[in-house]
């Protein structure tokens, strides 16, 4: 993602992703002049921004556009807690200050995440078969079988790209 969304993008992209269709200008208007007051031009301007830096796409309707976002609000906001846990010079602390500011209900859904990504991942031993030698007897098999593996070291996710920033910062 290119970078942190403004107060006012937000309330926009809020619409469209609550919507989940493809908006108008109008219609996003119409929803936020029930919160403030604010100009028909001035929500085509910042749709116009986010359409410009990849956040929704637009396709033309007569003479106006539908915008659709592009990707969802949950994946804004994990790309802005990896850009914010990258950035950090000890992740590992980062996270343990992160994890103490969560609510129980915020703790449990990650304890539910973690198990969810655990199940989807493959056990260790089904990605490295036992060799066999022509050493090797019955009797010694479950003894290598047994012995601890050394952990992984953490590394980016399947289809995370190393240095892809969620907010572009450097403004």
């Amino acid at each position: 993602m290119p970078r942190r969304l403004g107060d006012l993008e937000d309330a926009v992209m809020t619409r469209v992703w609550e919507w989940n269709r493809p908006v108008t200008v109008r219609e996003v208007l119409e929803d936020l002049q029930k919160e403030r007051s604010i100009a028909y031009t001035t929500v085509m301007t910042v749709l116009d921004n986010l359409h410009q830096k990849g956040w929704v796409r637009r396709e033309a309707e007569g003479r106006a556009y539908r915008y659709e976002a592009v990707s969802t609000r949950a994946a804004y906001a994990a790309a802005l807690m990896n850009e914010a846990w990258s950035a950090s010079d000890n992740p590992a602390a980062a996270l343990v200050a992160f994890f103490g500011m969560m609510s129980p209900e915020q703790r449990h859904a990650l304890r539910d995440a973690v198990r969810m990504v655990q199940v989807d991942e493959p056990a260790e031993d089904a990605e490295q078969p036992v060799q066999e030698t022509e050493e090797s007897t019955p009797a010694e098999e479950p003894a290598a079988e047994a012995a601890p593996q050394p952990a992984a070291e953490a590394g980016p996710a399947d289809g995370d790209e190393p240095g892809a920033s969620a907010t572009g910062k450097g403004r």
